[in-house]
């Protein structure tokens, strides 16, 4: 059996059953995680979707929730105004299976570990201040709030947002939760002690800032474990400090990657561009 790990999707179904068939996956012996990012941008947002969730009612894969699935749930909600045109999610609000699709993707948690391995999934990184062992249980903060009935109410009224950008032990309420979620979904630089900063986004540049990326401090404290993450596109391949990127850009015509946990083996294909890179040099996109 093998556990691949497999980079964002983000719609780029197609790219994925290439991949798939280039490992010689075989869904009876081998489990996929998912990094996150399932959907939105690329053009088979519903079928990478529905393809998922079919691996995981049979107990063959697991994924974790990213800032994109966040984002279908809140459209799902009737939050607009964090559509944009760019959004491939149309086809997915209008499915005759849409309400299924949404209340399973809804109990996805925020962080995955691996059963045998010292390994655990994410999809933009843990914060340098969080142990494991606090990683694990703060994301369980947040999967059984959107698992409560009035879950919506939480999504639209109470996530979205920068704030707070610290983290303390005695955050309570939705500013603790507003946090976890940031942390795990959409960071990519913070300082020492875990302060996010969300005008970065381009891959290091070895740079005297404060901020870094979250995995490159010295004293973070969840180095015990390998640490599978997405997110990240531009930072490319990365197989250091104790952690594995897996986006390696396949909506902007770069690749799509498998990461084998148990033979350590990176596997890659080349995708077809989808979308426009926005980034520039600066940057800040």
């Amino acid at each position: 059996m093998t556990t691949y790990v497999i980079g964002d999707l983000q719609g780029c179904f197609d790219e994925l059953q290439a991949l798939l068939e280039y490992i010689n996956y075989k869904p009876d012996n081998d489990h996929l995680w998912f990094v996150g990012d399932i959907v939105n941008r690329g053009p088979k947002s519903l079928e990478c979707l529905r393809f998922v969730k079919k691996l995981h009612d049979q107990g063959k894969a697991d994924m974790v929730l990213g800032n994109h699935d966040f984002h279908l749930l809140a459209a799902y909600s009737g939050l607009e105004k964090f559509t944009s045109k760019s959004d491939t999610l149309t086809q997915i609000l209008e499915a005759p299976d849409v309400d299924k699709l949404i209340d399973w993707l809804r109990q996805q948690p925020l962080l995955v570990t691996h059963p045998v391995f010292h390994a655990i999934m994410v999809h933009a990184g843990v914060p340098p201040q969080w142990t494991i062992s606090e990683a694990q249980s703060y994301a369980k903060e947040v999967q059984q709030q959107l698992c409560r009935p009035d879950w919506q109410d939480f999504l639209v009224n109470h996530l979205f947002g920068s704030e707070p950008k610290n983290w303390h032990n005695s955050l309570t309420g939705y500013d603790r939760l507003r946090y976890i979620v940031n942390a795990f979904a959409r960071m990519r630089y913070c300082d020492a002690n875990g302060k996010l900063e969300f005008k970065l986004k381009s891959a290091p540049n070895n740079n005297q800032s404060k901020y870094q990326p979250w995995f490159v401090f010295p004293k973070r404290r969840n180095k015990d474990y390998e640490v599978f993450f997405g997110h990240w596109s531009t930072l490319g391949a990365i197989d250091a400090y104790h952690v594995h990127a897996t986006d390696t850009g396949c909506l902007w015509g770069g690749k799509m990657t498998a990461y084998a946990i148990e033979s350590k083996q990176r596997f890659t294909i080349d995708c077809q561009q989808h979308c426009k890179p926005k980034l520039k040099k600066n940057s800040k996109q």
